[in-house]
């Protein structure tokens, strides 16, 4: 990597220490000019007030006393104060440089790979301990992009091993003539495949959730019409497994992207049919308060522990590992579900009463004011 040119002449603290002098020297150097200007002349017309003769040589050793002792105590009190200042010059300098240093330093680091760098906040004043702030804040979010691009491409890893692995597998047995070409060796082979598109696809989705580059075609829906679209869709899925899936909706409305939260439906009621057994029941109910709608999804499945709470929002994570991922779902779902009802500036979160109790899945979404 090519080093940054750094510019030539004095650093940023010796010109400011030469400044500061400066401003000092001159400053020393005016008072002691006024003073030697204004000084004699004043002393002399205070000589003649009290009636003295000119010219005698007793006002003019009086006056040569008052001059040198004038030059001799502003001198010596000229010198205490510019080396005075001068050292407050020098201090004050060193602990404006310091906070630069700090920040020249996380920076460096951070430049180079370390994302945990940050500066004290509180060692200078307001104006740096605002720009420390405002740095601490990027590398946090540096820091965390980061993480989550190891995290992604740990995941991506361990979602593609198995129909890889699959695949390769098949194909070097179908190779050395160990099986057939025949129906069930296609079949699996296509099925390995549209697994990968899968995958695929679901990375595009969680990409997009995570960047938060979802296009919303915001608009007022009624609430009932979208419980009824998502209960209507699954009610056969849920019939054929004997689960029983009822809805209840007050007469309200949100501004929200129909098709969007729609979305949102789909994952919730195929996440609560994926872990409800045969006959336990689901249960859709949505109300209106304080300016949002509440929908919430409720099953008697499986139900989840404090652990599993935490992270049932991670993407591709599945609280039971032990399902296959066609069966089990990608483990993005609800991952894109919260996204989405983040970016209508809304939330999505679970609870649970514990394992074997069911759990409750809550959208809250804006209404119309």
């Amino acid at each position: 990597m090519t080093d940054v040119a750094r510019p030539r002449g004095l650093t940023w603290g010796k010109r400011t220490f030469l400044a500061f002098a400066l401003v000092v020297a001159v400053s020393v150097s005016s008072a002691a000019l006024v003073a030697l200007i204004v000084g004699p002349p004043l002393f002399h017309e205070h000589l003649l007030e009290l009636d003295r003769p000119q010219g005698t040589a007793e006002m003019a050793h009086i006056e040569q006393a008052f001059f040198d002792a004038g030059v001799r105590s502003l001198g010596a009190g000229l010198a205490v104060a510019l080396a005075l200042a001068t050292v407050l010059v020098w201090w004050e300098t060193r602990r404006l440089r310091r906070p630069l240093d700090e920040l020249t330093s996380a920076a460096r680091r951070l430049g180079s790979g370390d994302y945990q760098a940050r500066v004290p906040i509180g060692t200078a004043g307001p104006e740096f301990d605002a720009v420390g702030e405002a740095f601490n804040s990027m590398a946090g979010r540096l820091d965390a992009t980061e993480e989550n691009r190891r995290r992604l491409l740990s995941d991506v890893a361990h979602e593609l091993r198995t129909p890889l692995s699959t695949l390769t597998a098949e194909l070097e047995a179908i190779g050395d003539g160990l099986i057939p070409w025949d129906h069930e060796s296609h079949d699996l082979l296509v099925q390995q495949a549209a697994r990968l598109q899968r995958i695929a696809n679901d990375l595009n989705d969680v990409s997009h959730a995570e960047e938060g580059r979802f296009q919303l075609d915001r608009r007022p829906v009624p609430v009932a019409e979208l419980v009824h679209q998502a209960v209507a869709t699954f009610r056969p899925r849920y019939a054929a497994k004997g689960v029983e899936l009822t809805a209840d909706s007050e007469r309200c409305v949100v501004v929200a992207d129909p098709q969007r939260v729609g979305q949102i439906m789909e994952n919730l009621l195929e996440n609560a049919l994926r872990h409800t057994p045969a006959g336990g029941m689901v249960k859709v109910d949505a109300q209106s308060a304080r300016g949002e709608v509440t929908i919430s999804v409720t099953d008697t499945g499986d139900g989840l522990t404090g652990d599993q709470l935490d992270r049932v929002f991670d993407r591709f994570y599945r609280t039971d590992t032990s399902r296959a991922r066609d069966v089990g779902g990608s483990g993005i779902g609800l991952t894109i579900s919260r996204s989405l009802a983040q970016a209508h500036g809304g939330s999505l979160t679970a609870t649970s009463p514990g394992p074997g109790r069911g759990s409750t899945f809550i959208l809250v979404l804006p209404s119309p004011a």
